[in-house]
């Protein structure tokens, strides 16, 4: 019987043993052993053995990165401006053992860090700079604090200001200097638009006039052209009818006085509002002219066919019948 209970006490002692002696790491920590007190090895993920009372686990550390969130500070600027911010800084455990034994509290070191030189990096810059240059503030902070905290085994990959937030009346005055330079933009906007419209009007204008004056000029060329023409047409028909003249005599200027009077006779036939109709001169004087067209006519057709200036009879059936031409009043004659 007593045998039996010395061998449940030693299986126990060698679970209990094995239990102690076996440490199973997880996925994405880095456990630091210290043997009889002192830091020997950093146990990555996995399956490990260990001396149970000499060895034991020292730190946990978590080797994923990190989001720290740095409250609220009130800060004051170059200009003595007060500014509320937040930031958020990302970090990233590189050496567990540096993690764990060069630095008490790392969490809390990282804060007191970013926070001390988030004061310095905005203190040195003005109000306008603190809310206009912000990339250039994550990269000063960037910089100083994982330069503070390369000793440490950790890696600071990235510092963000989250908010910055400037005092009430300060966000009053921006609102209404804002306002203003869109105003005074809406102002320069609408003037060089005027100023554009008026120039295209003139130009318009001017463009216009150019082609007015161009135009004139084609029409004075174009209209002296004309008149050119129908001098020269008129200067060859003067010269048409003079030859006419020299050649018949007057039976060529009876003729054309006679084409004369009967178009204007014509034009008075033509009105449509004449019911009647006065000649300004007797109706003989038509008639005489008339005749004498006649007259020219037969002259013609007889020289044509060579029997006036030949001397040759004419056929029968053809010979030249007597022209009565009517006596025309004179002026001052009665009856």
């Amino acid at each position: 019987m007593g045998g039996t209970i010395a061998l449940a006490l030693l299986v126990l002692l060698v679970v209990l043993f094995l239990m102690m002696a076996v440490r199973v790491v997880k996925q994405g920590f880095v456990y630091t052993i210290e043997r009889l007190g002192k830091y020997t090895l950093a146990a990555d993920p996995g399956l490990h053995l260990i001396i149970p009372f000499i060895d034991r686990v020292g730190h946990k550390i978590n080797m994923m990165e990190q989001v720290l969130d740095i409250p609220g500070q009130e800060i004051i600027t170059k200009d003595n401006a007060m500014v509320g911010v937040d930031a958020v800084v990302f970090f990233q455990v590189l050496d567990a053992g540096k993690a764990a034994y060069e630095v008490s509290g790392l969490q809390n070191a990282i804060l007191a860090l970013t926070t001390t030189n988030l004061r310095t990096v905005m203190g040195s810059m003005d109000l306008d700079e603190t809310l206009s240059k912000r990339d250039e503030i994550n990269a000063r902070l960037l910089s100083v604090v994982d330069h503070a905290t390369s000793p440490w085994g950790i890696k600071i990959t990235r510092v963000e200001i989250k908010d910055i937030r400037p005092p009430l009346d300060i966000s009053e005055a921006m609102a209404r200097q804002m306002k203003a330079e869109r105003l005074k933009r809406a102002e320069i906007l609408e003037a060089e638009g005027d100023k554009t419209s008026s120039i295209l009007r003139a130009e318009g204008r001017k463009q216009s006039a150019i082609l007015e004056a161009e135009g004139k000029r084609e029409a004075q060329f174009r209209d002296a052209e004309a008149r050119e023409r129908a001098a020269e047409a008129e200067a060859k028909a003067t010269e048409m009818v003079s030859n006419a003249i020299a050649t018949s005599g007057n039976q060529a200027i009876n003729y054309f006085i006679a084409q004369e009077y009967t178009k204007a006779v014509g034009k008075f036939a033509d009105s449509p509002n004449a019911k009647t109709i006065l000649f300004p001169v007797e109706a003989t004087q038509l008639i005489g002219s008339l005749g004498g067209i006649g007259e020219l006519i037969r002259d013609t057709f007889g020289e044509v066919e060579g029997t006036v200036n030949t001397g040759t009879a004419l056929p029968k059936g053809r010979e030249r019948a007597p022209v009565s031409r009517p006596s025309v009043p004179r002026a001052g004659d009665q009856g």
